[in-house]
């Protein structure tokens, strides 16, 4: 059974194209979304399609990148698939995992995700080490200065200012200002107990 999945990355986009591409391949069953197809966005329909498909199905799309946004993840999602004796077959590009040829071009395009994320890899340690011999540290910087933090400390050792107002005052959340001031969250449990 050739089963489709449709998606459009916002709801102005029109479904239409996709659609009509699926039915002409011969799609008994079509599952779409208007979702974005973003690394770690939740896909409800791509979910429920590949829950749908049973071993010898073959999942239909019109183009690879409806399948997720990085490559990575497409060729996970394939490999997948084959794992289960499921199918795989992309219109635009003519990659179809029943034949000898679209299993040789998944695996180059796999193959060649794999290097650039290699690439990417070394590309960012270099970097890092680039940056370290210049006496840069990675890294989110500090929420607090110096002086906010003398000024939290002089405010806790006033003993007569909340927590809650003190982090508002420093404009940081409470579990940022104890992440600073550990010693203000075991007197602020000693002082509930």
């Amino acid at each position: 059974m050739l089963v489709g999945y449709a998606r459009v990355s916002t709801q102005d986009q029109n479904l239409d194209l996709q659609r009509d591409a699926l039915t002409k391949a011969g799609c008994e069953r079509i599952f779409e979304e208007k979702k974005s197809g973003k690394a770690g966005t939740k896909r409800p329909e791509f979910e429920a399609a590949l829950a749908y498909l049973r071993p010898t199905d073959v999942l239909v799309v019109w183009k690879l990148d409806r399948l997720g946004r990085s490559l990575v993840e497409m060729m996970r999602t394939i490999d997948g698939l084959r794992i289960k004796e499921i199918h795989f077959r992309s219109l635009t590009e003519q990659f179809d995992s029943a034949t000898a040829h679209g299993r040789f071009a998944l695996q180059m395009h796999g193959a060649m995700a794999e290097y650039f994320l290699d690439l990417n890899r070394e590309r960012t340690m270099e970097g890092l080490k680039a940056a370290v011999a210049r006496g840069r540290k990675g890294g989110r910087p500090k929420k607090l200065s110096e002086a906010d933090l003398e000024v939290g400390q002089a405010l806790l050792a006033a003993g007569n200012i909340s927590i809650a107002a003190i982090a508002k005052r420093l404009g940081v959340s409470r579990f940022t200002f104890y992440q600073y001031f550990p010693q203000a969250r075991a007197r602020s449990q000693q002082a509930k107990g």
